[in-house]
């Protein structure tokens, strides 16, 4: 017996990784019962603080860190805070009373999978890298299955390979189904004239791209085709102010901080310079966007160049390595592409290749055969 109102309890947070395939979920499932009842656990500091209540979804906190990869006494801090959040949790998760509980990643997840799994609730995480991370395998021995979006990743979960369910990533899914407005670009003062290069260092941005494109901005200027710059909210004003300072305002480039509507963004785009988080290449996949790819240097194992070869090696994208990124190599690979069309759409052909697009239809079955 399911009851008629099914409640979903969904956390995840930290990154825009963790965060838009939790909101593209919650999207799909409220699309085909619009009386599912959401609440959405993550923490303060974390993005998801404001993307969520912005999506409209109830959103609640709790208090996490993560651990630190060698002896510190912080990780006695993150014991504490694990075992207050767990409590904390449990409580949320008493009050909400939900037939399931889906984790996207952070740490956030692992408090609040933990207790729900120890109070009976069927439990789903979903792995968005080709490497696991450290929450989704502390949880995996607890949970009832493991979403995989990457083949790769099969290895981390070994043990419990008969929890495992390729499911994609559900931000494929809505991305396949948007439909473009035409009208999206004037809401942000961009003129479709050219052919748009999107250049952005994932949700928080990235201090060496942005270098590079101020590096690079002169050049740009001059081309035939148009840029559209994100910085991220925390390297705005340095970025702008230095715009500023040239005294010559910008024909060619727009520079944003933040894109919330990155899905119309991207169905009006011709090229994407950007990382290679695994939730960005499933959006490119899903649209079938060749791409320039810079993976961050700065993640566990060095999994986003994992991540951009997966694509490099069908020519779907191209990569340049951080520390080869400079202003000038940078406008030589966008060159590259953009001045040479069929080497351009035979890339957006291979992505689109590449794309698994019913990510959220194969959890709604995984959900369903858990809730009885």
């Amino acid at each position: 017996y399911r009851r008629k109102k099914m409640r979903v309890l969904v956390s995840g947070g930290g990154t825009g990784g963790h965060i838009y395939p939790a909101l593209s979920l919650m999207n799909y499932l409220k699309e085909k019962d619009p009386s599912t009842e959401f609440l959405y656990v993550g923490t303060e500091r974390g993005l998801e603080s404001t993307i969520v209540p912005k999506a409209g979804y109830d959103f609640k906190t709790i208090k996490i860190q993560g651990i630190v990869r060698s002896l510190s006494l912080e990780n006695f801090k993150t014991l504490w805070y694990f075992c207050t959040s767990y409590f904390k949790a449990k409580e949320i998760v008493k009050e909400f009373k939900p037939d399931i509980v889906i984790g996207t990643g952070g740490y956030v997840c692992a408090p609040v999978l933990y207790a729900a799994a120890n109070m009976g609730i069927p439990t789903i995480i979903h792995e968005q890298n080709s490497l696991a991370g450290i929450t989704n395998k502390f949880l995996a021995r607890k949970v009832s299955k493991i979403a995989i979006c990457f083949d790769a990743v099969r290895k981390d979960f070994a043990k419990y390979e008969d929890k495992v369910v390729m499911t994609g990533n559900p931000r494929g899914q809505e991305l396949a189904n948007a439909v473009r407005d035409d009208a999206y670009l004037d809401l942000l003062g961009i003129k479709k004239e050219k052919p748009i290069v999107l250049i952005f260092g994932g949700s928080r941005g990235s201090l060496r791209m942005n270098e590079s494109f101020l590096e690079a901005l002169e050049e740009l200027e001059a081309k035939d085709y148009q840029v559209v710059m994100v910085t991220g909210q925390v390297h705005y004003d340095k970025i702008n102010n230095h715009i500023t300072s040239l005294k010559k305002p910008l024909q060619n480039v727009t520079v944003l901080p933040y894109i919330n509507n990155m899905v119309q963004m991207f169905q009006n785009t011709d090229l994407v310079v950007c990382r290679s988080g695994a939730t960005t290449l499933i959006e490119l996949t899903a649209l079938g966007l060749p791409s320039v790819l810079i993976p961050s240097p700065y993640v566990t194992e060095n999994h986003q160049e994992a991540n951009a070869m997966s694509l490099v090696e069908k020519d779907a994208a191209t990569m340049i390595l951080e520390k080869d990124l400079s202003g000038q190599s940078l406008v030589a690979e966008i060159d590259r592409i953009m001045e040479d069309e069929p080497k351009r759409l035979q890339m957006a052909k291979n992505s689109k290749a590449l794309g698994i697009t019913d990510a959220s239809t194969r959890l709604e079955t995984i959900i369903h055969s858990l809730v009885k």
